[in-house]
């Protein structure tokens, strides 16, 4: 079978490829083009587009590179038209993906989505496209079986969440070697994740750096997002002692003792591996000010909107400052408070069900292929 995938962001990338590992083992004859990053491309994947070159975050930013998104789209549409597969996958990237999803299934492509945009946070009338353009949607958050189902009658396939196999497939040196390895000092580790894209960092890293002169007794190290430079980072430590680490997310989560993190996908990694975080975003002013009226949301972090209940504090915009920040720090430290957090967390892990989710989505998009081939 001849299969493309499109994934637009780092965390496609890691579920895209581990998706690739199944394919591959079920299809010993798949041939896989896609859009995505090394990870996609290490799993067996022919890579033509990087993700990087398709990170655009917000209203006004989208808008300012609307040209590179248009020519992307175009680029896209010929490439898959050239290419000829049984199958279109896309991962998430709604924005981008909805529209090679109408554009496909006009042309005969069967569409399966992997990683359902998030339509039940904003633009549910979405829910018309994908009932159009959409032949197989696979779900990864229990709510959202019925979120489709229940409320908008269209059938889809609940697989459980890809992080889990990617954590399950981890093995870990013991702190001491950890540390070593990475020349990090013995002291507790405290993380920062201020997110992937270029922005968001700007906006949350500077505001995350305050904390390092209030904790001397902790080692702080930033987990560096993946398709960005180290060069990028300097500008904002090199008045801070802190680390700055590549590659080794999973790892700096596995020793830590608490995280500030930007809203994403990187929330419930943290909370996956049971570290205590605070959740931080903001954005700019335009972005948020359109956000807050169209957003339908308790939450923005994916641990309480999967618990629906507030598990982690979540300091957004005017209130990502340091005085909050310090104060929901202090409270990740604090014995009874981390106690708490780590029932909830062990709560929110029981809800996602078992690992598994790559092999059972690879599974179902062959049986789909085998049916309607």
């Amino acid at each position: 079978m001849k299969y493309y995938i499109i994934a637009g962001e780092a965390s496609g990338d890691l579920h895209g490829s581990n998706l690739i590992k199944e394919l591959v083992q079920l299809d010993v004859q798949a041939e896989i083009r896609a859009w995505g990053g090394e990870l996609m491309e290490g799993a067996g994947a022919k890579v033509v587009k990087n993700y990087r070159d398709l990170a655009f975050m917000g209203f006004a930013e989208v808008v300012k590179n609307l040209g590179t998104i248009l020519k992307n789209i175009a680029f896209c549409k010929n490439d898959i038209a050239a290419f000829k597969p049984d199958v279109l996958i896309l991962i998430d990237y709604p924005g981008f993906n909805m529209r090679i999803a109408k554009w496909a299934k006009q042309h005969g492509i069967r569409v399966h989505y992997y990683i359902s945009p998030q339509i039940w946070a904003w633009k549910e009338n979405r829910i018309k496209a994908i009932k159009r353009d959409v032949d197989r949607m696979f779900v990864i958050l229990p709510f959202e079986k019925s979120f489709y189902e229940d409320k908008h009658h269209f059938k889809v396939d609940y697989v459980g969440h890809p992080l889990l196999d990617a954590m399950a497939q981890r093995s870990y040196d013991d702190f001491d070697t950890f540390c070593a390895k990475h020349q990090l000092n013995n002291k507790p580790k405290i993380v920062f994740l201020p997110g992937s894209r270029k922005q968001e960092i700007e906006k949350m890293l500077a505001q995350m750096l305050k904390m390092v002169a209030y904790y001397p007794q902790y080692e702080f190290v930033i987990a560096g997002a993946p398709g960005q430079e180290a060069a990028f980072y300097k500008k904002f430590i090199s008045n801070y002692q802190v680390k700055l680490l590549f590659g080794v997310t999973y790892d700096l989560l596995h020793h830590a003792t608490a995280a500030l993190v930007t809203s994403g996908t990187a929330t419930l990694e943290t909370a996956l591996f049971k570290v205590p975080e605070v959740v931080c975003y903001r954005g700019s002013f335009i972005s948020y000010q359109i956000a807050k009226r169209i957003l339908t949301l308790k939450y923005i972090s994916l641990v309480n909107l999967i618990m629906d209940q507030e598990i982690v504090t979540e300091l957004i915009q005017d209130r990502f400052n340091e005085k909050n920040l310090k104060s929901e720090l202090d409270r990740c430290l604090a014995s009874e408070h981390r106690a708490k957090m780590l029932y909830d967390y062990e709560a929110l892990i029981a809800k996602l069900g078992s690992f598994g989710a790559s092999r059972r989505t690879a599974e179902l998009i062959l049986a789909d292929l085998q049916v309607v081939n």
